[in-house]
């Protein structure tokens, strides 16, 4: 019985010795087959990199990654190319070889290999910071915010500005697009962009237009300040009125009233409470500071809002907030300022009496003790605006298209050429002056002016570092321009001979507006302006002039 046993014992101890040699056997073989070789079947984000040495793989899944170039993204039909790598996005060959070879000499991942495949993700490198700036960049380039909508006002109507709809760049799906493009080595990828809408949609645009907005200018509005009343007209309500987003679905009144004041002071505000700017007289012949004064004033802001308020809620009486202001320029300022001596003067002549006159005393008037502050550019233009009637402006001679014709306001290039004088005298800077097109004998040859509305215009900049006051002065036959402030050169002009000189033709007209010229030769002039300090010249500066012939027109009677 025991020898029966040991018997049994010893087969079945063969048996399993023989069992386990063939699995060694089967497992050894194909592990020393594979040993050192990417497993068959085995892919790579698309790329076969079966059976191959490791450097093989990592060769192939470079070449193959490499192949598509550069990649074009597009995005709202803005387009960049660019490198994968310069987007921040590369291929770590060898990680991605790593994964692949990861447990391939197991039991398992030999039975894999024998009956099945694998597939590896490819190992992806991403620079973010690299990538967020690329993205960043085209996002510039893409998004755009939405146009709100608005209402303005054309007269009294109601005009609409409809909304538009605005964009933006995904950017965390853009980065995940191209990773993804990159994966799949496509050669261009398209990033999402979302729509952003208004915050008013069209529709309640048009709604408010139709009701709020005219309901708003459908009367005037009173205007108080404790005792006082003004009227705001209609007109003058539409003007600077707007509708704009209140950034809760609906739409506000937006009111300026930063050019109302000037229009609104003289009814609501009595002059003797109202600041007053320092301003300078001449007392025997020196500048005198005329001390500056506080007062009450309207705060341009505080009438926006008091008018804004009442338009939303309905309101047609709006009461006026009146504050405590400082005059612009305080007594301190302008004793600053250095306006101590006379820097510059000029004066021209003229014949007694024509309507011309007129027109040159009017403008000096308006001139008279205007403050010129340092760095500011002076423009005649500017400050006297259109010469018109109702200022007192009247029909004289000017030039107009190279005839003498009648207009309101002829004559004041002669007030132009004397201030272009005192500019030329005091140093300041000359920064536009239209001599005229023919040479008039009153005025010094090549240094004159002419003057229009609009234009020409005729400005000059206060280079200095002190105030210049303007100080006019006027008889029946002559101008004078006076500059005061703080005399920086002595001043000095040379004129070159007359040259280039042109004869003038002779013309006859019979119309009614006929006005005759005498006839005068053209010619070309230089001019320098010398200028000095302690008796030794620093600069020149030079004017070149040319005139055009004057013809001479004879007006005759018609027969």
């Amino acid at each position: 019985m025991k020898r029966i046993l040991s018997t049994t014992r010893g087969r079945v101890a063969a048996a399993a010795a023989a069992i386990t040699a063939v699995l060694l056997l089967a497992y050894g073989m194909p592990a020393l087959a594979l040993a050192g070789e990417v497993p068959p079947g085995t892919d790579a984000g698309g790329v076969d990199i079966s059976g191959l040495s490791p450097e093989a793989a990592r060769a192939r899944l470079e070449e193959e990654f490499g192949r598509p170039g550069p990649l074009k993204v597009e995005a709202a039909g803005r387009t960049v190319t660019m490198k994968p790598k310069d987007l921040g996005v590369t291929l770590d060959a060898g990680a991605t070889v790593a994964r692949a070879m990861d447990g391939h000499t197991t039991p398992a991942g030999i039975a894999r290999s024998l009956f099945g495949t694998r597939t590896v993700p490819p190992a992806v490198e991403v620079d973010d910071d690299l990538l967020d700036r690329r993205i960043a960049a085209l996002a510039r380039k893409v998004d755009r915010r939405p146009r709100e909508g608005a209402i303005a006002y054309r007269g009294l109507e109601p005009q609409v500005t409809l909304p538009t709809a605005g964009r933006v760049l995904d950017r965390k799906e853009a980065a995940r697009a191209i990773r993804e493009a990159f994966l799949a080595r496509r050669d261009e990828v398209t990033l999402p962009v979302r729509t952003t809408p208004p915050s008013v949609p069209a529709a309640k645009v048009r709604e408010i237009a139709a009701s709020t907005a005219r309901a708003a200018v459908a009367g005037p509005l009173t205007l108080t300040a404790g005792d006082e009343r003004a009227s705001l007209s209609r007109d003058q309500l539409a003007s600077r009125l707007r509708f704009v987003p209140d950034g809760h679905g609906g739409m506000r009144p937006a009111f300026d009233a930063s050019t109302l004041v000037d229009d609104l002071r003289d009814d609501l505000v009595a002059e003797e409470r109202r600041p007053r700017d320092a301003a300078f007289r001449i007392a025997n012949g020196r500048p005198q500071v005329v001390p500056s004064r506080a007062g009450r004033d309207i705060d341009p802001d505080g009438l926006a809002k008091a008018v804004t308020s009442a338009l939303a809620s309905g309101e047609r009486v709006v009461e006026v907030p009146v504050v405590q202001a400082q005059p612009d320029l305080t007594t301190a300022k302008a004793k600053r300022l250095g306006v101590r001596e006379k820097v510059g003067s000029y004066t021209t002549q003229h014949p007694c009496c024509a309507p011309r006159v007129t027109n040159i005393h009017r403008i000096a008037d308006i001139v008279d003790g205007h403050l010129v502050m340092p760095g500011q550019t002076f423009s005649l233009n500017g400050l006297v605006g259109r010469r018109d009637r109702a200022r007192g402006f009247v029909e004289a001679p000017m030039i107009m298209n190279g005839r003498f014709v009648n207009d309101v306001g002829g004559g004041v290039s002669q007030f132009a050429t004397t201030m272009f004088n005192a500019v030329f005298f005091g140093g300041f800077e000359d920064v536009q002056h239209t001599p005229h097109q023919y040479y008039i004998s009153r005025y010094p040859a090549g240094r004159e002016s002419t003057v229009s509305f609009p234009q020409p215009d005729f400005r000059w900049r206060n280079d200095s570092r002190y105030g210049v006051l303007i100080k006019t002065s006027y008889t029946d036959t002559s101008i004078t321009v006076d500059f005061w402030s703080t005399k920086r050169w002595d001043i000095e002009s040379e004129s070159s001979g007359r040259y280039n000189v042109k004869g003038f033709r002779k013309m006859k007209d019979s119309g009614p507006d006929c006005l005759p010229m005498e006839g005068v030769q053209g010619f070309a002039i230089d001019v320098w302006r010398i200028f000095k300090k302690g008796g030794k010249v620093v600069r020149k500066q030079r004017f070149h002039t040319v005139y055009q012939p004057e013809p001479r027109l004879t007006c005759t009677a018609r027969t």
